[in-house]
């Protein structure tokens, strides 16, 4: 695998004084706590720049950082920000553009590249990223479902008698999108890397279809009872009453101190879908202060944390999936790891605009009166949802 390889500006290599870098951080974890320490002690080492880290509490972070930077008071880069943060940091002209800093991309997953991508402009360096799969017991299901007849097969030979073949919570629309993604949805239509808040497609005729689906996991396949919270859902798959659950890296943790020989794999295309199924895909990523006084020394630790030898640290740190795709080639007997690298591969990054604020309530609501009943008027939904999301956003 190639190396990302950064060009940085002239006077990186060397300047005529030690910088003093301050870098935010929101990690509480003891073990990404000392991850951030001593990426900045050995850049101290390497280099000669001073790194202090300083800990801001994850829901002061961006208000904090928008306001101080303009005033020449903020950090020089920030470790880590989730990218639906994205949007309002980089219309607030309080971040740096990347572009002219990267020459090659060739290491980072695509998805998490697009997830720091606003406007056409590259905005953050990835470092991790995560998805939901399906998850298997190897016992009941010893081979990953690639087709919806072995999905379904599975799934309907484990059913019944207390027992379940699938589950998760079917009324999350956040679970859902990989569905509404294969039968053609979207939430707002990407125009090369910016995303048109005035085309929603969230009722158009695939989102409708992926609520059908929904729908008929429990009323048609009988597959999914009535009020499985995602809880219970993961309750009966440590306890060995589920052969395949729907849900993402956080809930390995649990499942592994089950005992369950697992396994991960992406959810297969579902029954008339025109394309394949792609989850929504959450990034975390370093951003650098667009105000500091020392961008390319700032670019230069931001290198530095994403590099493929930092996410190989930073995984052993917390368990997180590299971002770099190296990094993930070197975790390839990591089942999680690979498991939901392909299903962050095959992902979207799920919008990182605040627009996406507007979309999330109305959109929850169709999603769960679509599972309520057998066949509602899906399109009524949609549209009803989709009017209010326009109005919110208006």
């Amino acid at each position: 695998m190639k190396k990302v390889v950064l060009a940085l500006t002239v006077g990186l290599a060397g300047s005529a004084s030690a910088a003093n870098l301050t870098m935010w951080t929101s990690f509480e974890a003891a073990g990404e706590i000392a991850w951030v320490k001593a990426q900045a002690a050995q850049f101290e080492k390497k280099t000669g720049h001073k790194v202090t880290v300083v800990s801001v509490p994850f829901a002061q972070t961006q208000d904090k950082f928008i306001q101080s930077a303009p005033k020449g008071q903020g950090p020089d880069l920030i470790a880590t920000e989730p990218h639906d943060r994205l949007g309002r940091y980089a219309a607030s002209g309080v971040i740096e553009p990347l572009d002219k800093y990267v020459t090659s991309r060739s290491d980072y997953d695509r998805t998490a590249l697009g997830a720091f991508t606003y406007k056409g402009k590259l905005f953050g360096l990835p470092l991790n990223a995560e998805a939901v799969a399906l998850i298997y017991n190897k016992k009941l299901v010893p081979q990953a479902p690639t087709t919806w007849a072995a999905f379904l097969k599975a799934a309907q030979a484990n059913t019944g008698s207390g027992k379940f073949g699938y589950l998760t919570d079917i009324s999350e629309p956040y679970k859902s999108y990989g569905f509404v993604s294969a039968y053609g949805g979207y939430v707002f239509k990407n125009d090369g890397g910016t995303l048109n808040t005035g085309d929603v497609g969230l009722d158009n005729t695939g989102t409708a279809k992926a609520l059908g689906f929904l729908n008929d996991l429990r009323y048609k396949y009988n597959l999914v009872p009535e009020g499985v919270s995602q809880d219970a859902a993961k309750s009966a798959f440590v306890d060995g009453r589920a052969a395949m659950l729907y849900t993402g890296p956080w809930d390995m943790g649990d499942i592994k101190k089950a005992g369950i020989d697992y396994g991960i794999a992406n959810f297969p295309t579902p029954p008339g879908a025109t394309g394949k199924w792609s989850p929504f895909v959450g990034v975390r990523a370093v951003l650098v202060n667009a105000y500091s006084k020392n961008k390319p020394v700032a670019v230069q630790l931001a290198r530095q944390l994403t590099s493929p030898e930092a996410q190989l640290a930073y995984n052993k740190a917390g368990g997180a999936i590299p971002a770099s795709l190296s990094a993930r080639a070197r975790l390839k007997s990591d089942p999680v790891v690979a498991g939901f690298g392909r299903a962050i591969s095959a992902g979207t990054a799920m919008p990182n605009i605040s627009e996406m604020g507007a979309v999330w309530g109305p959109w929850a609501a169709a999603t769960a009166q679509a599972v309520q009943k057998p066949g509602p008027n899906y399109a009524g939904l949609l549209q009803k949802a989709v009017s209010e999301i326009e109005s919110n956003i208006k």
